[in-house]
């Protein structure tokens, strides 16, 4: 297949016009413009870019540089713990990259946005059936943000309380975007709640944490071990002292699977939507999935489209309401997020469109069934699986030197999984596996048989 380069015009200033534009605001030069900023500073922003090149040599370059990566078949991942390799219909591309998709942005004019505001819409049904909730957002940036902005629409609703539990075993870096969100809030501090020894959140810690300065407790659903939380039973212990439960998910697909966190008793119930036909692309970008209960409507950050009939009785769409600061003022405004990430939320949307409710169930029974198979594999060989608790497609292994043995798997073009120490030090020797339906059957005996030569007495 080959690829085509999409040019883009580029139309720089001439001399002439950036002379006009500095006598029209009485400046001598472009360096005059800055003449407030430190020279110091001035002097290390300065940029040392090498001489400019030819495309042919620029495309040289590009492919060594591309060259350097290596990926499947020649590398095996079992990486998981927030981005997801799943299989992608080639028809969720096809729509995408359609022109009237890649170019149309910020739906402000509904008269000439129509496609673009009936993608958000559906895109908002889908995620408020997924999410097992009244109404949906048109999306947050990513999973880390959105839990974060669920975390201060909490503390608008529960606007006297002063404290938030956080599960410890919701995922590092999703934990580390809340507090950095909350550093600028005054008055609320985080508490972290630690795991149980199967891997759920200890409920004895929770009940004696929960009081009135409660604001909200978020759990993983399912949490960074792949564990699936008991929502139902937790959110029933929250309400009792009138705290919300917000549940994050970074694993889409189990909830093609599981009951919908709604429905279990969530308040607000967010995730990371990359496993629903969006590539892992070395990170990013994600979308974050986002929907409440109806009566909390006014406080979610964001924007939101609805369906209307115009004055000829023609169904229609119109942004019905944008709590974002450049809609309001800024001390109303529920979010400064000023983009949906559409092309990814459209992405999602098709690729649900596609998979139906069905085909996702079938999809998160597949992940279900491999990455039970590699566990008991492993269990056969020895293995010590430390979180006994449910899990979807992702577990905890300990094996002796596993960071060793992780390294010296990694030169054999196997990655086995993420080394759990540098996030929990409490778990030093474990790995984190993650198994989806891409992993063939000869790939996983591959993983055990190489951990069983190198760690379980083979």
């Amino acid at each position: 297949m080959t690829e085509r380069l999409m040019a883009m015009r580029y139309l720089p200033h001439t001399e002439h016009d950036i002379a006009a534009m500095l006598a029209t605001i009485g400046v001598d030069s472009l360096d005059a413009l800055f003449a407030h900023v430190p020279e110091e500073l001035r002097r290390r922003a300065s940029l040392e870019l090498p001489a400019g090149k030819g495309e042919p040599e620029v495309q040289t370059s590009l492919a060594s540089l591309a060259a350097m990566n290596r990926v499947a078949p020649e590398y095996v991942s079992f990486l998981g713990a927030g981005a997801y390799p799943h299989f992608s219909p080639a028809a969720v591309d096809a729509l995408l990259q359609r022109s009237e998709f890649a170019t149309a942005y910020t739906p402000y004019q509904p008269e000439v946005s129509q496609g673009t505001l009936q993608a958000i819409f559906e895109f908002q049904s889908l995620v408020a059936t997924l999410l097992g909730l009244d109404v949906a957002n048109a999306s947050m940036y990513d999973g880390a943000s959105a839990t974060a902005e669920a975390v201060l629409m909490a503390r608008r609703i529960a606007a006297r309380r002063s404290t938030v539990l956080v599960a410890r075993s919701v995922h590092p870096q999703y934990r580390q975007v809340v507090r950095t969100y909350l550093e600028g809030v005054p008055d609320v501090q985080i508490v972290e709640v630690p795991w149980a020894s199967d891997g759920r959140l200890d409920a004895a810690a929770l009940s004696s944490l929960l009081n009135d300065h409660v604001i909200c407790v978020v759990v993983g659903y399912p949490n960074v071990f792949g564990v699936i939380e008991d929502v139902g039973s937790l959110s029933a212990l929250a309400r009792q002292h009138g705290v919300l439960t917000v549940t994050t998910t970074t694993e889409a697909v189990a909830l093609g699977l599981l009951k919908a966190p709604g429905e279990l008793g969530a308040d607000i119930a967010v995730a990371e939507g990359q496993s629903l036909g969006l590539p892992m692309s070395y990170g990013g970008p994600g979308v974050g999935l986002f929907a409440c209960r109806e009566r909390f409507l006014r406080n979610m950050p964001g924007r939101l489209v609805g369906e209307t009939i115009d004055h000829e009785g023609r169904r229609g769409f119109v942004l019905t309401l944008a709590t974002r600061e450049q809609h309001i003022r800024r001390e109303k405004a529920t979010s400064n997020i000023c983009t949906n990430q559409g092309l990814c939320a459209l992405g999602v949307t098709i690729f649900l469109s596609l998979m139906g409710k069905q085909g996702l169930r079938e999809l998160a029974q597949r992940n279900v069934k491999k990455s039970h198979f590699a566990h008991d594999l492993l269990v056969q060989h020895g293995a010590v699986v430390p979180l006994a608790a449910p899990f979807f497609n992702e577990f905890v292994v300990s094996l002796p030197d596993a960071r060793s043995r992780w390294q010296r798997l990694n030169t054999q073009g196997l990655v086995a999984g993420v080394v759990l120490e540098d996030w929990y030090p409490e778990l030093k020797d474990c790995l984190l596996l993650c198994v989806t339906e891409l992993h063939a059957r000869a790939e996983i005996e591959r993983l055990v048989e190489e951990l069983k030569a190198n760690a379980l007495g083979g």
